[in-house]
């Protein structure tokens, strides 16, 4: 295997809009954020939604704060921008860092080279797809705060179907082997309906993400319309979970928009899950 450099860095596209772009104003509403959950559990993997900090930093906070960030870090988020080599493939990045305020994140280049070499032709490095992502950016902070060393192997999941979503999970399991490696899925749930409408929905996702079931997800979200945008990183992260003998995840958190602006008729929905806690 080649030796690889990290050149550069991948700077931040969302950094004071989507979050503080201070960093002591930053570290302050993540430990805001966090500061109710419980004591620390070790999980295989976590859904955790990735809006402005403002509208779901408090899910999110409930999922990373009660939460043992290991060394290593799969980020799996859906491709927001329709940019990139693989617009409905998946999309990795291990050639730069990932900069936010806090500082760098650099990627864990074994695990992600390995990973390439064995999901062929599932994975491709592209630096396009990430350049403008926020889905894996906006959750970094959180990761840095628990575990201020803590590296990545960031892919961004373009694909719409089971049948990849299994085949990944399958390789990510295979290369992490004996390692503890967490898995995170960066999805938010429905988008732009009424608080009844999603709640309602949502419920059905829900399910399905808590019964650790990737393929009853992608079903419930075909069959009630459920506009939720990273269905397939959630579907691998719940397929991992499953492979590594986790049998259930557990709900901690779900919010909407509306709670924050007042507005119930058209919102986003957000969900902290624990996916196989160890």
């Amino acid at each position: 295997m080649t030796e690889r450099v990290v050149v550069p860095t991948r700077h931040p596209a969302v950094g004071g809009t989507f979050y503080p772009s201070l960093p002591g104003r930053l570290r302050a509403d993540l430990r805001s954020y966090m500061s109710r959950a419980g004591e620390p559990r070790s999980a295989h993997a976590v859904l955790a939604p990735h809006p402005a900090l403002l509208y779901g930093g408090h899910v999110a906070g409930a999922v990373f704060g009660a939460l043992e960030v290991p060394a290593t870090v799969i980020v799996l988020s859906p491709n927001h921008t329709g940019r990139g080599t693989a617009i409905e493939g998946g999309s990795i990045l291990l050639g730069r860092a990932y900069r936010t305020p806090l500082g760098d994140v650099a990627p864990d280049l074994e695990l992600g080279e390995r990973l390439v070499d064995r999901a062929a032709p599932l994975l491709v490095e592209d630096l396009v797809a990430h350049a403008h992502e926020h889905g894996i950016e906006v959750l970094l902070p959180f990761l840095q705060m628990r575990n201020r060393a803590v590296s990545i192997v960031p892919i961004i999941v373009g694909w719409k179907d089971w049948t990849r979503s299994r085949l990944l999970a399958a390789a990510i399991a295979e290369c992490v082997g004996d390692r503890d490696v967490l898995v995170v899925a960066s999805s938010d749930l429905t988008h732009y309906e009424t608080a009844a409408d999603a709640e309602a929905k949502d419920s059905l996702a829900i399910d399905q993400i808590v019964a650790l079931d990737g393929e009853g997800l992608f079903r419930e979200a075909a069959l009630h319309r459920i506009s939720m945008c990273g269905v397939a990183a959630t579907a691998v992260a719940c397929e991992y979970a499953r492979i590594r003998g986790a049998s259930t995840g557990e709900l901690v958190s779900y919010s909407h928009s509306g709670v924050v602006n007042g507005d119930t008729h058209r919102v986003v929905a957000y969900a902290g899950v624990l996916l196989g806690v160890r």
